[in-house]
Parts: structure tokens; C-alpha cells; sequence
């Protein structure tokens, strides 16, 4: 067995494209089989290097090494010859329309209520005529030839496929400028570096149809290859997923502070029948399913995927994370906001909150109770048993009790409704930094 994960470093590598490396990924390890790498960078003006690289540190970051490594830009004279069998063969035929020509000829197929299917009318083109085209400068594009027939296969998820080759018209394989475009590369890479699996998006349903003629043109024998169709991702409604969020790129993810272990848990079960769970690679393979894919939609849940990561978050040892983190920060003061953190870089504001000036809140009616607060603070040192002691005064002076106890007291410390528990955050402020914000937010 042996898969293949093919992006185009055309730009930042986004959750759509990590849910299909996760899966090709996974299911290569369940079943001990070989994973390759394959970048498809036929698209020479928008292909870049720097998004090759950021290629391989997001796979690395999930914990994916690959058995195997291509590039497509350099097997060019492999996709020369395959051009010329299936020029001899007839299958490959040249066309000299140009895009207005053709638009024009979508728009008028339009009107007639007819599909804009491609008519071919290239293939009526005599030696003499295409000898007169060439002779004027003019340089074809090349169309394969489709069968015309209906193309089935056993999808591993959406169970029996068929497509129709009379309802597509014939696909440009090359273009003027010579560009070898990707329906044609990728089954010359498939067929030669023996890929037994693929594993991409329901979207690549009827480019499969013609990719399964294409094979079998080359190769003069019925596809080998298996395919496997995921269902289109949605939004937590189940609408269309939004550009914004389909789009989001892992390398901002990481640098938002997400885990790398929450977001595989996250898209491994993504769209199948199991609930998502924290686990690492090889827990996550060792199950791993196509049955259990639904073959509805799936909805993506960026509050789930935070779920996960809230929950590896508050699994991590300071060791972990240390090199992540600012150097000021210290194993205490991560002992003490990591069971608050969703995000990693949540971290660094509650050590800026703790540590730099701010502006405390305090409601007028609270004032008084703060004073009182301020005159019964507990003289250094502080412990985590500070804060007890301190509102266990308070509750004695004051009366007060509950939320009318702790929530004025939160507010002026750090003006936030919610974090880390002040019994540990108490100590690492220090008795000084508390009396001044209890003052100013008294003053005020």
C-alpha cells in the first residue's frame, strides 16, 4: 500500500489541506504502508519555495514523516513522454481556439439551452488546416480525447461512483505556453511511482472519472489505483464554509498558539462517527477508519478543535512548552494559568497582565469594599494560602460572601471577569503591585 499527500506551493497550507494530509497519513500507518510527500509545482509563476518549506514544517509539526519525496517540476521529461504515447495513440489533439473563441462559443451553447460542453470542432481539423493555423504563429493547446463512456469505481467512502464522460467536455492537459497541467501530471506521477490509494476531497469526483480514463489510456488496462472521496467541509451551521475560515493557514494557527496534537485529534475524526479525542499519531492511526466517514458534509468547529486544545494545553509539562514561551516566564507562573489557557500565546498576556501596569475597574459601589480590602491585606510573605486568609477577613468585615466577595477584587487586579485562580496569581503579583492597583482603583 502507499499513498501519496500532493499540495501545491501556491500558498500557506490550510485546514482542508491538513485534513486530507492527516488522512492519507493515518491510513498509510494503519495499514503499514509507505506515505510520500509529492509537490505539484507544474504552476511555475505562482509556485513558490517558501511555501514548499512551510510544506514540510507543518507535516513535521504534526509528528508526519514521509517515505518518499517528489517534486513535480522535475520530472518534466517523464510527462514529455507520456504526451507522446497519447499523441500516437490519438488521444492527445491539438486546438487552436483562442479564449475568446471558445467563451464565445459557452455563451451561444448557453442560449440554445445546451450544456457548454466543448465541440470538438478541432478534432474536424484537416493536415492542411492546422499546417495554415501554425504557419500564421498560432499555438495549440492539447485536449485529451475521453472515452465518452461511463466511468464506475468503488469509492472507500462514498460507496458506488459513476461519471458520465458524454456530460464533461474533452480537459486541457496542456496549455499554449507548454504548462503541464495537473490532471495529467499527477496520474503520470501516480502510475509511476505505484500509488495503490488516494485519499483527497469529494470535489475530485468527476476529475476522478477522467483521471480513470486518462489511466487506462496509458497504461491499456483498468484502473488499479482506489480512490477515496471525503465529503466537503462546512461551518458550524452547516453553510458553506467561509473563505475567512476554510482558508485559515496552519502556520497562523501556530503561531495563535494551537497544538499540533489538538488539531490532528481534531481533523482525524472530523466528518466520521467518532466523537474527537486527544491522542497522538500513532493512538489516532491505529484505528483509523474510511468506513466511519459520513457521507454528509462535515461541519468544521473551530470551539471543538479549541476544546482539544485547551485539554492538551492543560496536559503540558513547562518542559514542553518552555521554548515556546518567553523567556521570563517561569514553571510557577505556568503551573498556575495553564488549566485557563485555550491558546498557547494566552500565556504571555497573563504574564504581561501580572507583571506590566494597568488601569483597574472598579464599580463606585465597590470602592469602600476595596479599601477595606486594601486595609486588611496580609503583610509578606504570600502563598497560595494568602488569598484564603485574605477573603476570609474580608467576608468578616464587609459581610460580604460569594460573588460580591471575589468579583470587585478580580476586577481591580486584573480587569478580567475570568482566569487562573487568584490564590496562585496572588503570591506572583507580590503584595506591593496588589496595594498599588487596590489604591488606584480606589482612587479613581
Amino acid at each position: 500500500m502507499k499513498l501519496r499527500f500532493a499540495p501545491s506551493p501556491t500558498g500557506l497550507m490550510h485546514v482542508g489541506n491538513a485534513r486530507l494530509a492527516v488522512a492519507n497519513a493515518l491510513f498509510a500507518r494503519r495499514h503499514g504502508g509507505k506515505f510520500m510527500l509529492r509537490i505539484d509545482d507544474t504552476d511555475v509563476e505562482r509556485s513558490k519555495e517558501e511555501y514548499v518549506r512551510e510544506i514540510h514544517k507543518a507535516l513535521e509539526w504534526f509528528g508526519f514523516s514521509w517515505d518518499e519525496y517528489m517534486k513535480q517540476s522535475d520530472r518534466m521529461d517523464r510527462y514529455a513522454m507520456a504526451i507522446e504515447r497519447l499523441k500516437e495513440s490519438g488521444r492527445l489533439y491539438p486546438c487552436f481556439e483562442t479564449k475568446e473563441e471558445l467563451d464565445f462559443k459557452r455563451e451561444l451553447r448557453r442560449r440554445q439551452n445546451k450544456p457548454p460542453l466543448y465541440d470538438r470542432a478541432m478534432l474536424r481539423l484537416t493536415p492542411e488546416q492546422r499546417e495554415a493555423a501554425e504557419a500564421n504563429g498560432k499555438v495549440p493547446h492539447w485536449r485529451f480525447k475521453l472515452s465518452g463512456r461511463e466511468i464506475r469505481w468503488d469509492d472507500l467512502v462514498m460507496g458506488q461512483c459513476r461519471v458520465k464522460l458524454t456530460s464533461i467536455s474533452d480537459p486541457i492537459m496542456i496549455k499554449a505556453d507548454g504548462t503541464v497541467l495537473y490532471t495529467l501530471a499527477s496520474v503520470v506521477d501516480d502510475l509511476e511511482t505505484d500509488i495503490t490509494h488516494i485519499i483527497r476531497g469529494e470535489d475530485h469526483v468527476t476529475n476522478t472519472g477522467v483521471q480513470i480514463d486518462l489511466i487506462e489510456a496509458l497504461i491499456g488496462k483498468p484502473n488499479t489505483i482506489n480512490f477515496a472521496h471525503l465529503p466537503l467541509l462546512m461551518d458550524a451551521d452547516g453553510g458553506k464554509l467561509s473563505k475567512r475560515l476554510g482558508s485559515v493557514s496552519l502556520k497562523e494557527l501556530r503561531e495563535d498558539g494551537l497544538e499540533a496534537k489538538a488539531i490532528v485529534s481534531y481533523l482525524a475524526r472530523l466528518g466520521t462517527s467518532r466523537d474527537p479525542q486527544l491522542l497522538s499519531v500513532d493512538e489516532l492511526a491505529k484505528d483509523y477508519d474510511l468506513s466511519t466517514y459520513s457521507r454528509s458534509p462535515a461541519r468544521f468547529d473551530i470551539q471543538q478543535m479549541l476544546i482539544l486544545n485547551k485539554k492538551c494545553l492543560h496536559n503540558m509539562e513547562f518542559a514542553e512548552v518552555k521554548d515556546r514561551l518567553p523567556s521570563s516566564i517561569t514553571e510557577e507562573f505556568w503551573n498556575v494559568v495553564r488549566p485557563n489557557l485555550e491558546l498557547l500565546s494566552e500565556a504571555r498576556y497573563w504574564w504581561d497582565l501580572v507583571h506590566e501596569d494597568i488601569i483597574p475597574e472598579a464599580a463606585e459601589e465597590d470602592k469602600e469594599y476595596l479599601q477595606q480590602a486594601l486595609d486588611s491585606l496580609p503583610e509578606d510573605p504570600w502563598t497560595e494560602e494568602t488569598w484564603g486568609q485574605w477573603t476570609a477577613k474580608l467576608k468578616e468585615v464587609s459581610g460580604r460572601k460569594g460573588k460580591t466577595l471575589f468579583h470587585p477584587l478580580r476586577m481591580a487586579l486584573t480587569r478580567e471577569e475570568k482566569g487562573p485562580e487568584m490564590k496562585g496569581l496572588l503570591p506572583i503579583m507580590g503584595r506591593e503591585r496588589v496595594v498599588r492597583r487596590l489604591q488606584e482603583a480606589v482612587s479613581r
